[in-house]
């Protein structure tokens, strides 16, 4: 599910309360940077593919991150799943996206798909459907910075940032510098 925007209260100022900082962010990322690379042994054959809108940032931060360990540049992508989500007649103003795959493709890779808050894990399944549009990986793992549980659909993640146990009628919002000028996570 994409991340909402930050609730604002009636002064302009941001509500809720802070669970995550920039710090804890950074953190967070950089253990599940080194997951993915204890899980795949390496960086070999490794795609970190970032759905759209937070999730390509958090790609990119998680493909630095490996870089600075491995010493060697990861795939990293972009995929929309705009059209292959079952929701679209009850919000059908959605902007599509561009989905971007490196020249190498996904088949035979192990292919993370990386997104900011899973919930329902209906935007998962329709990853996996626009992903079995591109080609058949060897493997596909997901990794999120917060996982908020409330599942719809029999998915789980397998790098979790911040496990984030939350009301239905609460909402989690995931602020990062590249999208929004600044890192954090707030429940309210």
């Amino acid at each position: 599910m994409p991340a909402q925007q930050t609730p604002k209260a009636h002064d302009g100022t941001v509500s809720g309360r802070v669970v995550l900082d920039a710090g804890d962010i950074s953190r967070a990322l950089i253990r599940i940077s080194h997951e993915i690379l204890e899980r795949n042994k390496g960086a070999e054959d490794l795609l970190l593919l970032g759905l759209h809108t937070r999730g390509v940032p958090l790609a990119r931060r998680l493909a630095d991150n490996i870089a600075q360990v491995e010493g060697t540049t990861v795939a990293t992508g972009e995929l929309d799943v705009t059209m292959y989500r079952d929701d679209l007649r009850s919000h059908p103003t959605r902007a599509p996206h561009r989905t971007q795959v490196p020249a190498g493709g996904v088949d035979g890779k192990t292919v993370v798909l990386v997104d900011d808050v899973l919930y329902s894990g209906r935007t998962i399944r329709a990853a996996l459907d626009a992903l079995s549009d591109l080609g058949r990986p060897a493997v596909v793992r997901l990794a999120v910075l917060v996982d908020r549980g409330h599942r719809e659909l029999p998915i789980r993640a397998d790098h979790v940032g911040k496990n984030l146990p939350t009301a239905r009628s609460e909402r989690v919002s995931l602020r990062l510098v590249e999208t929004d000028g600044e890192d954090e996570v707030r429940i309210a």
